[in-house]
Parts: C-alpha cells; sequence; structure tokens
C-alpha cells in the first residue's frame, strides 16, 4: 500500500513540484535510452506520470501513451498541459484499474516513495503489465542503509536492485545502471528489461 505521508506531500504540493520538474533540464540521459530500447510507437504507459512530462515527450516521439500517477492533483495538472494524452489516477502497488498489456513500460523513480516491504509486489505488478516481447524501463532513487523521509514527508525506502530483478522472472536485461540523474542531479538505479515474446 502506498505511503501516506508521501501521498498527503505530492497532492499539497503538486503545483511546486510540477513547476521544479518543468524548470530542471530535461533528462535526455533517460529519453536516449527510450528510444535506444523502447519498441517504436509501441503502447506505452508512464506509472507515476507526475505532472505528465516525460508522457508528453514519448507522445511526441510517436508512442502511443497512457499516464497514471496516484496524485489526483497532478494527474489534472497533466491533463490541462497535455490535453492530446490521456492521464488517469492509479497507484502501485497494485494498479488495479489498468487490465491491459504495454510493448512499453516506464515507471521513472517511483519505487522509492513505496514502503520498502511494497516494492517487491509493486516490481512484479510493472512486469505483468509488459506484454511478451515488450520492454520495461524502471528507475530509483538509491537510499543506501535506513530509509529517509524528506522534511515534506516524502518517503525515500532503501532496498537492494535484486529486490527488483528477482520479480522480473524470465526478463532478459538490456542495460542497468547506477548514475547520477543528470536532470535531478541525485544517485539513481536504472533498469531496463525485455520479456521474452
Amino acid at each position: 500500500m502506498a505511503d501516506l505521508q508521501t501521498e498527503a506531500a505530492y497532492e499539497a504540493n503538486a503545483v511546486r513540484y510540477s513547476e521544479d520538474w518543468l524548470n530542471q533540464p530535461p533528462p535526455d540521459d533517460m529519453y536516449a535510452l527510450l528510444m535506444r530500447y523502447f519498441v517504436p510507437g509501441g503502447q506505452t504507459i508512464d506509472v507515476g506520470c507526475g505532472n505528465g512530462r516525460d508522457a508528453a515527450w514519448l507522445a511526441r516521439q510517436g508512442f502511443d501513451v497512457v499516464g497514471y500517477d496516484n496524485s489526483p492533483a497532478l494527474v489534472e495538472l497533466a491533463r490541462q498541459a497535455f490535453p492530446s494524452v490521456k492521464f488517469d489516477v492509479g497507484s502501485l502497488p497494485r494498479l488495479e484499474n489498468v487490465t491491459a498489456q504495454f510493448d512499453n513500460v516506464v515507471c521513472e523513480t517511483v519505487l522509492m516513495h513505496l514502503p520498502a516491504d511494497d516494492v517487491p509486489q509493486a516490481a512484479d505488478r510493472l512486469w505483468t503489465l509488459v506484454r511478451p516481447g515488450g520492454v520495461l524501463y524502471v528507475s530509483w532513487r538509491v537510499t543506501e542503509g535506513e530509509d529517509l523521509r524528506h522534511e515534506d514527508g516524502r518517503l525515500y525506502s532503501a532496498f537492494s536492485p535484486e529486490v527488483v530483478r528477482a520479480a522480473l522472472h524470465d526478463g532478459v536485461v538490456l542495460h542497468e545502471e547506477d548514475v547520477t540523474s543528470a536532470s535531478s542531479g541525485k544517485r539513481i538505479c536504472r533498469l531496463i528489461v525485455r520479456r521474452p515474446a
């Protein structure tokens, strides 16, 4: 189940967070990876889409994309900013209102906001969204040692990359890295995995 303090922080500060993301340099390093590994023009879901920035970028690259986020306030901002893209409310670890599978699944810096005990279920759920031959891009902010709680209430869980890898049962790892994000300046782990056809 989602972390209630994190939910409340995103809901209360949606406009400020959205402005922060739009004022950051675009995550060109992530975009380059998506263009390299994603199924071109495929049906794509952005889980934890925030204000819709990345979903809108994917749509401009010719992907058939839909975005889901836990925060109704952020979903509303996304709908206002990018009316040509479909956005809806939905949250990990269950994401119960999504029944389809997709060629491409992106989940950018979301997992670390879940309690660590929920990360395996969330990773497994992301994997169930990937149709045979499809690709999952998942990343999270790295927290070492103990969980951290930001002053605004957001949770940053500490967990091993192996917890995520273990949920992607028969996946073929296409790319894995532990880097500093060019956009946020934070340390993140990225994993790109293909489901065999």
